[in-house]
């Protein structure tokens, strides 16, 4: 696969915040509003996305989607492999 590729969405899956499991996704879109609390790959706190408006992208690379603070709901992780 070349380097191209791994920057588009290949799979796509409904995500369950938790603050424990891996996520590991290149962007995200959300369905419903709200506050959306990631840890980014290579970070080790977590920031919060506030205001977040409904059919929104978020293209970061994202290790975990929190459940302590996500307020959005309808989210779709989306990966590259």
């Amino acid at each position: 696969m070349s380097d191209l590729n791994r920057l588009y969405p290949r799979h796509a899956e409904a995500v369950t915040p938790s603050d424990s499991v891996v996520h590991n996704y290149i962007a995200l879109w959300v369905g419903g509003a709200g506050t959306v609390a990631l840890k980014l790959a290579g970070d080790t706190v977590a920031v919060n996305f506030v205001a977040v408006p409904a059919g929104s992208f978020l293209p970061v690379q994202t290790m975990y989607v929190m459940s302590t603070g996500t307020t959005a709901t309808n989210i779709v992780g989306l990966r590259a492999n």
